[in-house]
């Protein structure tokens, strides 16, 4: 597929998303570009934001199987893989798969549910399987997971585990809309568009699952300078000897950056990476990667007061 299509796509993809989702432009913009390059993504927002809205609209927009699991305290592991049935009769187990086995996986307030619950997202997240009673089940392709939290501060979460944060390309923060977005909203409601019923927003399927898996064959295509390479491992590597920092960014890390950057040049038409692609993405692939030292943190400092920091030192290529 040649860049020019994947950039109408994704204009017509966000365009679609926008008849329902007001003043969320850059949530939507991380979304359909982690999408695109088979990153999963994890939204963080107080609740009423629209979080859940845009990931329903999404299931709509793409012709593709779509399951939403609600994290909650008592939810087990099994609930979302699957688990085996004896057949007395027949005397043969059988795999009941869970909801996980879908395209587009919404999990709903993540850090609801104890460790145990979110790590079962583990090997379906980078493997693309999940193993039940030693047997390996593939999952549907393409797979895409987007997870929704509170922020940790709220009662009764738990955080993500490293490990499971690290699988996640992509970490969005949700803010509350502009008041030209927010009466945007309200001008809906008078209008009769509920959100809670999204057929009256007349939603068109805009991608199938093979278009997504073209799009993300033809990523591969687009061009990244060998400078790009060096400027995106200087980046992630000052994250592991930054003075505010205590625990740097992963190998992965660069791998998702620059996958990133190829979507974003393709959603705009080019056919090569520029540095400025990289330095947009690096909050979203960096943020949830580091952690801040605690005195650093008593004093006010942020991850994404740290990245700006980082990129502002790191030289880009000029050319």
């Amino acid at each position: 597929m040649e860049v020019t299509q994947i950039a109408e796509l994704y204009e017509r993809t966000t365009g679609e998303i926008g008849k329902v989702l007001a003043g969320q432009e850059e949530l939507v913009e991380g979304v359909v570009l982690a999408l695109f390059c088979e990153g999963h993504v994890l939204i963080e927002g107080v609740p009423g934001l629209g979080k859940t809205l845009l990931v329903n609209t999404l299931g709509r927009v793409i012709d593709c199987g779509f399951k939403r699991v609600q994290f909650t305290p008592d939810l087990m592991p099994s609930d979302l893989t699957g688990h085996s049935m004896f057949h007395l009769g027949e005397q043969r187990f059988e795999f009941i798969p869970g909801p996980i086995f879908t395209n587009l996986l919404l999990a709903d307030e993540i850090n609801r549910a104890p460790a145990k619950t979110q790590s079962a997202l583990l090997e379906a997240m980078q493997e693309l399987q999940v193993t039940i009673d030693g047997h390996s089940h593939r999952l549907p392709r393409p797979f895409f997971t987007m997870a929704t939290q509170n922020p940790l501060e709220q009662e009764g979460t738990y955080p993500l585990p490293e490990a499971q944060l690290d699988r996640f390309m992509f970490k969005l923060l949700v803010d509350y809309p502009s008041p030209d977005a927010e009466r945007r909203i309200l001008r809906d409601c008078t209008e009769g568009k509920n959100s809670r019923n999204l057929d009256n927003y007349n939603l068109q399927p805009v991608l199938s699952t093979a278009n997504i898996q073209e799009i993300q064959q033809s990523l591969n295509s687009v061009i990244v300078e060998p400078s790009l390479i060096n400027y995106i491992a200087n980046i992630v590597s000052r994250t592991r000897d930054w003075h505010s920092v205590s625990v740097g960014a992963s190998p992965r890390a660069g791998v998702n950056l620059l996958q990133a950057a190829r979507s974003m040049a393709a959603s705009e038409g080019r056919n090569f990476v520029a540095p400025d692609d990289v330095k947009s993405l690096a909050p979203w692939v960096l943020r949830h990667r580091i952690r801040i030292r605690a005195d650093a943190e008593i004093e006010g400092a942020t991850a994404d007061d740290a990245i700006q920091e980082i990129l502002a030192t790191v030289e880009a290529p000029r050319k």
